[in-house]
């Protein structure tokens, strides 16, 4: 620790902790956020997929902690120490097992809190402090204003919560550059495969609102087929005829000839369930060429959609890296003409079909003798390549945007603890990341 810092404890550096309301508010239809501990996200409050409650009851679980620019929450149980901040023009209300931090500006610069609670010396202080429990381990509330920590002066926090903060404000404008250009993609492909906008607008002599030589691919008239009305000249066929399905498998992990010094990529559902974009970068684990040879299926190029088939059902993403799976996928290598972009899309429009085709007693899986049958319209070939050009475009952006997320995000967190503990001084922090971003 440098000379001038201090090793304070929370409560003497102005940190306050105010405590939640324990009850439980009624859900609503719409209304405030309620913010509960999945809402928690590396750092971040996620406040889209927060249960909702009714304006009477925010003003009523806000009086007692209502979040403010900057504070941090605090888990306290669950996942014990895990924390996210508070930005600007948030508006929500305090779950139960939650709590807020406070800093006065005096010792601790709010917005060098959000950070100062994600250090390796915070986690000390979670460990000093836990209370193991048989259900869950916990934290008490008395216990965290003792927290002691040390404390660089407010010039360095403030160069120091820069720093940090310019690589993660850079990360969460790609996540939702991203979460757009999903959307988008999303939208492209249920108004030309599902709702059939172009050929629809085209046989009520409306403009198709497509530039004349894209609209001029698609039919004007429908036909009837066994999937219902589908564009005229377009077909009905079997997933499997668009794709070559293939299975895969674990080698023994009790042998280590398959497993140390892996060099080949090998996915498990657990590898896609975190993927904030359906696009596999990396895996969990690796392999060896003799864990590889065990695996039927081998090793998939780039560009396979892979689709977890149990536990649960409907995790996808398209391998940018060459990969082996386990047998909780199913692998799609799209055939001659078919758009590994149009796989993708269909399965995550299908989500419902494919599960109501699973069965299981213990959880359900679906088979590839009761997948490869499914039924999709087909569009003619011109319009599979128009799609697979619009898509790409997009998609390309997606995974450019999605390697820089990860370089920044590790660079990120090779930097908090040097900073947080004094090891990493700001202006070799800030040389770093001026050559990163």
């Amino acid at each position: 620790m440098a000379s001038n810092w201090e090793q304070l404890t929370l409560e003497a550096a102005g940190v306050a902790l105010i405590d939640c309301d324990h009850r439980t508010p009624p859900a609503a239809p719409s209304g405030f956020p309620y913010v509960t501990i999945p809402q928690l996200d590396e750092g971040r409050l996620r406040l889209t997929n927060a249960r909702r409650i009714s304006e009477e009851n925010f003003v009523e679980w806000t009086r007692r902690a209502k979040p403010q620019p900057y504070d941090v929450v605090l888990s306290r149980r669950t996942n014990p120490g895990v924390t996210a901040f508070v930005e600007s023009g948030m508006e929500f209300a305090l779950g139960q097992n939650l709590v807020l931090l406070r800093a006065d500006g005096r010792r601790v610069d709010p917005r060098f809190l959000r950070w100062l609670v994600r250090g390796s010396e915070w986690w000390e202080q979670i460990g000093k402090f836990l209370n193991v429990g048989a259900v869950f381990d916990s934290l008490r509330c008395a216990d965290v204003p003792k927290f002691e920590l040390n404390l660089p002066p407010l010039p360095e926090q403030r160069a120091i919560a820069h720093i940090l903060g310019t690589l993660d404000d850079k990360i969460e404008l790609n996540r939702r550059m991203n979460e757009t250009l999903e959307a988008m993609a999303r939208a492209l492909f249920k108004s030309w495969f599902v709702d059939f906008d172009p050929v629809r607008a085209k046989a009520e002599g409306r403009d198709p609102g497509l530039p004349p030589a894209l609209a001029d691919l698609f039919p004007s008239e429908f036909e009837d087929s066994e999937l219902g009305e589908i564009p005229a000249g377009w077909a009905v066929k079997p997933i499997g005829d668009l794709a070559v399905v293939v299975g895969g498998s674990t080698p023994s992990t009790k042998d280590p000839r398959y497993w140390e010094g892996g060099t080949h990529h090998w996915a498990t559902p657990k590898d896609l369930s975190g993927l904030a974009v359906p696009i596999l970068l990396d895996t969990e684990r690796q392999i060896t060429d003799q864990g590889l040879a065990q695996i039927s299926s081998g090793l998939l190029p780039p560009g396979t959609v892979l689709l977890s088939s149990r536990a649960p059902i409907g995790y996808l993403a398209v391998a940018e890296v060459p990969v082996a799976i386990n047998q909780g996928f199913f692998a799609m290598k799209p055939r001659p003409g078919v758009s590994n972009h149009y796989l993708l899309r269909w399965a995550s429009a299908a989500k419902e079909n494919i599960l109501s085709r699973a069965n299981g007693s213990t959880f359900l899986e679906i088979s590839k003798s009761n997948f490869r049958p499914i039924p999709v319209v087909v569009p003619s070939g011109p319009v599979m390549h128009a799609f697979d050009n619009q898509l790409r475009l997009l998609y390309e952006r997606v995974v450019s945007a999605e390697r820089e997320s990860r370089t920044l995000a590790k660079l990120r967190d090779t930097l908090l603890p040097k900073l947080i503990s004094g090891e990493l001084r700001v202006p070799d922090a800030q040389r770093l990341v001026g050559a990163a971003v």
